[in-house]
């Protein structure tokens, strides 16, 4: 028994289980901020453009079945408003901040070179290629 509660113990301190707790307390807190976002300020300027801020009421009969359309229309407005302000306010300075950082960073030492003779692609440190067999010049 003492063993099982050993393995759950690291499993549950385990560095993947605490990032993924952390991720997730974090993503409903955002999911919070986002929604706000989307219900104050979008969908506002939204009905000012449209001229309708709910379009729930919109429907159409046919043979007594009555078809919500309008709840379909806001629950796609809702959906491209969360879509497009996680976009343009999440991934976009997040790529740019990536970006720069990329830009910033010392490049790799390369590992391989093009063969002097076929351009076939050699380990650095050959000293012949193990395509055409032809001696290539040392590198510093």
């Amino acid at each position: 028994m003492r063993g099982v509660l050993k393995e759950f113990k690291d499993f549950i301190v385990r560095g993947n289980v605490i990032d993924l707790a952390v991720a997730f307390v974090l993503g409903v807190a955002f999911s919070a901020v986002v929604s706000a976002l989307v219900k104050d300020l979008v969908t506002p300027i939204i009905a000012a453009i449209v001229g309708k801020p709910d379009f729930s009421a919109l429907s159409f009969t046919i043979n007594n079945s009555r078809f919500l359309y309008g709840d379909f229309i806001d629950a796609l407005i809702t959906f491209l408003s969360v879509a497009a302000a996680i976009f343009f306010f999440v991934v976009k300075p997040i790529n740019a901040l990536a970006a720069a950082r990329a830009r910033g960073a010392p490049s790799e030492d390369p590992t391989t070179k093009l063969c002097s003779e076929c351009l076939s692609e050699i380990p650095i440190a050959a000293s012949r290629c193990a395509y055409c067999g032809q001696p290539q010049p040392a590198t510093d």
